[in-house]
């Protein structure tokens, strides 16, 4: 399928702007590996401008522009993009799909949540005003008190290449709706859906700074915005490594943070379960976008009863996977994004094998192929705790399995890991599934089901898959900063100090 890859510059100001070195970055089909075409490489300087204009765009006016706006206002603006995404909605996903390798129909819904983030953060933007000034209840009937809730200020948006406009709208929608001033840096990865929402931004008529988009490498556009003293807030999607460089930044400055990391979450199919749905939504758990989830749920817990003909199934079901070019008709796995996370993946499976693990199906390229980084979905058995597929986040499609005999085994192994952003449970017993949503330690839990996000329910984890929250009201409450006002009401003097006599 031919796809004009639009050529774009930094985004900085309202206005379109070449980096200040003059640099670029190839943009790689990774169905092809071919070069579709470049994307601007910000460095040091470009973030120098891009935050400069961030800070004239929140004070603005005395703020009244944008950050002391009414939400209303702010809310007219995130609903004037949503409308555009979805007027935009082939173009956006047919540039998603060419760009990161996720099929066409994955791409599209992705589109439809976009626009569906923004819709939901202009409601809550204009509940805001509603909020301002909520009473508090003393103990003093001398005083009283009410709180406001004020934007953080500027920050710094880091996003990955997984969900490239997805995840970069789930921050930039909550902090445009606080009243915040952003600049997005999305990976270098995945650019050209966020470089688009720069274009829709300029359409709409957003103030100029308000956002800034800055494409490029993390090193030298990723690493300054984190470090800059005039950015009041990191938030950043991404892997546990580099959020605990961003975290070391930050405390330089006692800069707060919200970190969104890695993960390794478990999968427990209990033997009462239907084990034809079971299968799909294990599968679903792990190989959806390519398997490129965070939250995949990539290690299988299942009930030694039923573990054979689960797994015979699953292997079964495994194989029928249409991979493709993300654009064929019924595309349901296409490649992973780049050649060193091809490398990745095989390389891990290699590992598993050489561990002692039975590979029973994929992990190598599709013989169809022989182009792009297409990996066949794996399922790897005989899989040991000290493993490093079972500990470690693959961020591909590579599924581990071990049985299990009782409940509380279940949830011991669910919870043998660092990670702790989300964690799946199947069974036809309801309270069994309470007693184990309980008992995972984990941000996110899901019953009889894998993966899905709605943007009104709180998104993060425990441990070192990293804290905050996104998404919900959670996720606007962090670009808002909680304010108490306290009023002396009464007549009478306070009378702590006695007052010098009168001459």
């Amino acid at each position: 399928m031919a796809i004009t890859v639009p050529r774009r510059q930094l985004f900085i100001g309202g206005q379109w702007s070449e980096p200040v070195r003059r640099k670029t970055l190839p943009v790689v089909n990774p169905a092809t590996e071919d070069i579709i075409g470049y994307i601007p490489a910000a460095t040091s300087e470009d973030v120098e401008l891009a935050v400069e204009a961030a800070r004239k765009a929140f004070t603005r006016n005395n703020g009244k522009d944008w950050a002391r706006a009414t939400g209303a206002v702010r809310a007219k603006y995130l609903r004037a993009i949503a409308a555009k995404v979805i007027e935009r909605k082939s173009e956006l996903a047919n540039l998603e799909a060419i760009d990161c390798g996720k099929p066409l129909d994955e791409a599209a819904w992705d589109m439809d949540d976009v626009a569906g983030c923004f819709e939901y953060y202009a409601d809550l933007a204009e509940g805001l005003d509603a909020k301002q000034k909520a009473p508090l209840s003393l103990p003093m009937d001398t005083f009283k008190g009410y709180i406001l809730k004020e934007p953080i200020g500027v920050v710094g948006l880091i996003t990955p290449w997984n969900y490239p406009l997805l995840m970069a709208v789930w921050k930039v929608a909550p902090s445009l709706a606080a009243g915040c001033t952003a600049i997005l840096k999305p990976s270098e990865l995945a650019s050209l859906t966020c470089l688009e929402l720069a274009d829709i931004c300029r359409e709409v008529g957003l103030p100029p700074g308000v956002l800034n988009i800055l494409t490029g490498l993390g090193t030298e556009a990723g690493a300054p915005l984190a470090s800059h003293p005039h950015v009041d807030k990191i938030v950043f999607t991404g892997s546990t490594t580099t959020g605990s460089s961003i975290m070391t930044s930050a405390a330089k400055l006692v800069k707060p943070v919200s970190l969104e990391l890695g993960g390794k979450s478990p999968i427990i199919v209990f033997d009462d379960v239907d084990i034809d749905k079971a299968v799909e939504w294990t599968m679903f758990g792990c190989f959806w976008t390519n398997g490129q989830i965070c939250s995949a749920t990539s290690r299988l817990l299942v009930h030694e009863r039923i573990a054979d003909e689960f797994l015979d199934k699953l292997v079964k079901w495994t194989k029928n996977i249409k991979i493709s070019d993300p654009f064929e008709e019924g595309c349901r796995l296409g490649p992973v994004v780049s050649k060193g996370q091809y490398e990745r993946v095989l390389k891990f499976v290699s590992n598993a094998r050489n561990e002692g693990a039975t590979v029973l199906c994929g992990g190598t390229r599709p013989e169809h192929l022989k182009k792009g980084y297409f990996v066949e979905p794996a399922i790897i058995s005989n899989v040991t705790t000290s493993m490093e597929i079972w500990r470690e986040e693959v961020f591909g499609p590579a599924l581990c399995v071990k049985t299990f005999s009782t409940e509380d085994e279940a949830i011991e192994l669910a919870n043998d890991s660092q990670y702790g952003l989300a964690g799946a449970v199947l069974s036809n017993d309801l309270e069994r599934c309470d007693r184990v949503s309980k008992a995972f330690q984990a941000g996110i839990v899901w019953v009889n089901c894998s993966q899905p996000c709605f943007c009104q329910a709180p998104w993060g984890g425990t441990k070192r898959s990293g804290f905050g929250r996104e998404l919900g009201e959670w996720g606007l409450e962090n670009y808002l900063s909680v304010k108490q006002v306290t009023q002396y009401i009464s007549d009478e003097p306070w009378g702590w100090y006695k007052p010098p006599s009168k001459l």
